[in-house]
């Protein structure tokens, strides 16, 4: 059996696995060195979330039964996307697909930040008044379902190979909730992880209620988007910041599993 049929038989077992394993890690290092005290119940905010991510699994799956993998064995069938037309190695064309499709992330979530209905989507992520690692899937449904319409486009688009979008769906969940873990990172450390990904420290940033600081650092993998087209933030404003929405600091109003799948839809003066 070669890599690729393994990952198709096996890439939800894969995901699983490392998603539960960053959720011990990066939960487990939180609780021992917190970057930050937490204003809620950190037991009913965890509830909240992974129910929330149960929803967001179960409506991904029969919303839209193809999953991305799906569109890379798609690609590769009918040879269509960009990297189908050039015969490069596999390696490198791994390293470029994964590269390009976190540059398609990047712009999807300043869109969701400039366009008022998908911002309106997308605040349920910036609600949360702490950030914690389970903050990391703390996403709307439809959020969900446009999201993966985004990258099965990108995948067709690049004619990313299966271990690619493999790679790249396991970095994204495991980074994304590395960068939102309440964790507190050595300067050191931080300064030296800062010159390729995106760490606690720059991402928390954007989760400010300061509309400055929140309108910056939107990359959830690489950090060189940001700083190429012109959103890194290296330091808030205010080293004291509140997490959250300025107009949204009620816990009733962010953290009920109801508040938080009938937000987008409430209109506030």
């Amino acid at each position: 059996m070669n890599i690729s049929n393994f990952l198709i038989e096996h890439e939800s077992y894969i995901r699983l696995f490392f998603f539960f394993l960053a959720l011990f890690i990066f939960g487990l290092i939180e609780r021992i060195h917190p970057n930050r005290p937490l204003t809620q119940n950190k037991t009913s905010r965890w509830l909240h979330h992974l129910f929330l991510m149960i929803i967001n699994s179960v409506i991904l799956r029969f919303a839209t039964p193809i999953a991305a993998i799906s569109a890379a064995i798609y690609a590769q069938n009918h040879q269509i996307g960009l990297f189908n037309y050039f015969e490069i190695p596999l390696t490198l064309n791994v390293i470029l697909c994964v590269i390009l499709l976190d540059l398609f992330i990047y712009w999807q979530h300043r869109l969701f930040h400039v366009i008022d209905f998908l911002w309106a989507i997308h605040k349920v992520h910036h609600a949360d008044l702490d950030i914690d690692v389970t903050t990391a899937v703390r996403f709307h449904p439809i959020e969900m379902v446009m999201s993966l319409m985004i990258k099965l486009l990108a995948i067709l688009v690049l004619g990313a190979p299966v271990i690619a979008v493999v790679i790249f769906e396991t970095l994204l969940n495991v980074l994304a909730m590395f960068n939102h873990s309440n964790i507190r990172l050595p300067t050191k450390l931080d300064k030296i992880l800062r010159y390729a990904i995106v760490t606690r420290n720059v991402h928390e940033i954007h989760h400010s209620t300061n509309l400055k600081d929140s309108q910056k650092n939107f990359g959830f993998h690489l950090i060189w988007w940001d700083i190429l087209f012109g959103s890194y933030k290296v330091q808030a404003d205010d080293e004291n910041f509140v997490i959250g929405l300025e107009e949204l600091q009620d816990k009733q109003d962010t953290q009920p599993i109801f508040s938080i799948l009938t937000l987008p839809f409430k209109k506030r003066s």
